[in-house]
């Protein structure tokens, strides 16, 4: 599809195209809660981060990224505000496809860059909160009367096995944009996969757009996952609400407590759940007992820290060839743009 002149752009409802990839109460394709069963079952126990983010769990992450603790997303925004315009010049005209684009807040310096150098703009945004997507689809065809909306609920995983297949602006290359710090919840072994799904969803010559947080300090690191106001606290508690819901469950959240520390040894920062007390949980819908004892630690995240150098050596791998990468002052954040190579 081809847009018209922006001035010619219809209202806002016709430019938003809203589709599931998953299903409508926001779960991805395997809706039975095998990972969970996998996870409470071996033993140190485990919950999968995906857990974190039903519609409250994305507002509480967004109040997050505000905290005087949380650098990483202020960090990145100042990287973003002197270099975004740089980067549109770099990639040219492109539609902006964004995996986990939450509120959308910092991509909008990078719509605004691009609106400078093309015409009628498409942006694809992708999340497992329905509720945030459209929100933010709605404020941001309020604001921009140029801009064409196809947001999409769904995993990384779905959206990226389908999106080779969708219909692209003319003349328009696409560039996934990766922001904030989540490559880090993945291990290794995912992040090789992520990068091998992010190149197959790519065509030669498009763009992917990673931003990835750099060593630093634990004293840096820690309170930014154990913020002052206990904002972090209640993310990390409310998967156990999230999970009761979905699954019938009878977590008693007043029995567990947040926990964070920062790994030196493997570089990442590794969230818990702690038990309080010695306790049993049911998931009716998952037929599963848990039982827990006094001071058991559950993990439900980890946020590596990355290398820069080391992170391009993995993306060349995958033929995501670096462009140019951007810093803070501090180095304590980076942003690096890749281009899949032609065949």
């Amino acid at each position: 599809m081809k847009f018209s002149n922006p001035t010619q752009l219809t209202s806002a409802e016709d430019r938003l195209q809203l589709e599931w990839l998953i299903d409508a109460e926001n779960s991805p394709e395997d809706n039975t809660g095998s990972d969970v069963i996998a996870g409470l079952s071996q033993n140190p126990k485990s919950l999968p981060p995906r857990y974190f983010y039903d519609d409250l769990g994305s507002q509480f992450f967004e109040q997050i990224c505000q905290l005087p603790e949380y650098y990483l997303t202020r960090t990145e925004t100042q990287i973003l505000e002197k270099y975004s315009l740089d980067i549109a010049k770099i990639t040219g005209p492109c539609e902006l496809v964004e995996l986990g684009s939450g509120s959308s807040t910092k991509t909008r310096l990078l719509l605004e860059s691009y609106a400078e150098i093309a015409a009628g703009l498409r942006y694809l945004p992708i999340d497992v909160s329905a509720g945030i997507l459209e929100t933010s689809a709605r404020e941001l065809l309020t604001d921009y009367a140029w801009l064409n909306v196809r947001a999409l609920v769904s995993t990384y995983e779905v959206a990226l096995g389908q999106l080779a297949s969708y219909p692209r602006l003319v003349n328009y290359k696409r560039m996934i944009c990766f922001l904030g710090s989540t490559l880090g919840n993945l291990s290794p072994a995912e992040c090789d996969l992520f990068f091998s799904q992010v190149s197959g969803a790519l065509q030669g010559g498009d763009y992917f757009l990673l931003g990835v947080d750099l060593h630093k300090s634990k004293e840096i690191l820690e309170p930014a996952y154990d913020d002052s106001q206990g904002v972090t606290a209640k993310f990390n508690l409310n998967m156990l609400q999230h999970l009761n819901w979905r699954f019938e469950g009878n977590f008693d959240l007043s029995n567990f407590a947040h926990y964070s520390l920062y790994n030196e040894d493997l570089h990442q920062i590794e969230m818990y759940l702690k038990s309080l007390k010695t306790q049993k949980v049911k998931l009716k819908k998952l037929d599963l007992n848990v039982e827990f004892e006094a001071g058991e630690m559950m993990l439900t995240e980890i946020s590596r820290k990355f290398d820069l150098s080391e992170i391009k050596q993995e993306l060349q791998k995958r033929g995501l060839m670096p462009v140019q990468s951007w810093s803070d002052s501090k180095n304590w954040f980076g942003l690096l743009l890749c281009r899949l190579q032609q065949v």
